[in-house]
């Protein structure tokens, strides 16, 4: 692996971004699993907790300053089934 190859497209993935320096940046890797079950340590039973990385694997680099996740807001209009319900 060529690693200044890979920090030079990068910088032009983060410029192209509009990414600026300061900003908060996780660096995740996805495609793993983790083993829930405890096992004896090895290669088929592997103990509880062991991270597995998936031939697969991909890293995530997150911003975390420009996450446009909202979180959602109540309804006003929106009843309650019961409360829709007429009572005879």
């Amino acid at each position: 692996m060529n690693f200044s190859k890979v920090s030079k497209e990068l910088a032009v993935a983060v410029e192209n971004l509009g990414w600026e320096e300061g900003d908060d940046i996780a660096v995740e890797i996805g495609g793993t699993s983790v083993y829930e079950i405890d096992g004896a340590g090895t290669k088929w039973a592997p103990v509880k907790g062991t991270r597995k990385y998936n031939k697969d694997a991909f890293i995530v680099i997150k911003n975390l300053d420009r996450n446009p996740t909202v979180p959602s807001q109540p309804n006003p209009e929106l009843k309650q089934h019961h409360e829709l319900i007429q009572r005879k």
